[in-house]
C-alpha cells in the first residue's frame, strides 16, 4: 500500500465504503423480494449484479492486502419494507447509495483499473436506480450526476 499522492491508501477506504454499499444492496435485495413479485427478475438481477460487485470488491481488497469489511447483521431501510411501494423506494436508495459510494471511489483513486470498475459500478446502480423510479412513477427518471447531492 502506498501513501503518497493519495494512491492506494485512499483507494482502500473508498473502496472499503463501496464493499458496504454493496453489502447492503444485497441484504435490501434480499427483504425486497419478498414483497415485488411483478418485477421479480429485474429484483433478481439487481441481487446477482450486486453479489457479483461484492465478490470482486472483496478480491481487491485482498490483492491489496486489506481485510474486507464484513456485511452488517442487518440494514436499517429509509422506511419500513411492508409493501411494493415501500420495496422499491428501498431499492431507489440503495442503488443511490451505491452511485455515491462508487463516485467516492472515482474521485479517491488514480489507478486507471480501479477507476474502470468504479464507473461501471456507479453506471449499472445508476441505470437501475433509474429503472425503479420509473417503476415507482417518479420524476425526474434520472439523475443529471449521478452520486452527487441533489440540490
Amino acid at each position: 500500500m502506498r501513501e503518497p499522492g493519495g494512491g492506494v491508501v485512499v483507494s482502500v477506504e473508498a473502496v472499503q465504503e463501496a464493499l458496504a454499499a454493496e453489502h447492503a444492496a444485497v441484504w435490501t435485495y434480499g427483504l425486497v423480494s419478498a414483497f415485488i413479485t411483478q418485477q421479480g427478475a429485474a429484483v433478481a438481477e439487481g441481487a446477482t449484479a450486486h453479489r457479483a460487485r461484492r465478490d470482486t470488491t472483496e478480491r481487491w481488497l485482498r490483492d491489496q492486502g486489506a481485510t474486507p469489511t464484513p456485511p452488517a447483521a442487518a440494514y436499517l431501510p429509509p422506511t419500513p419494507v411492508d409493501s411494493a411501494a415501500s420495496a422499491i423506494a428501498a431499492l431507489i436508495a440503495v442503488e443511490t447509495d451505491a452511485c455515491v459510494a462508487w463516485r467516492g471511489v472515482l474521485e479517491r483513486t488514480d489507478d486507471a483499473t480501479l477507476r474502470t470498475s468504479a464507473l461501471d459500478a456507479l453506471t449499472t446502480s445508476a441505470v437501475r436506480a433509474t429503472r425503479w423510479r420509473k417503476a415507482a412513477g417518479l420524476t425526474p427518471l434520472s439523475i443529471t450526476f449521478p452520486g452527487t447531492p441533489v440540490g
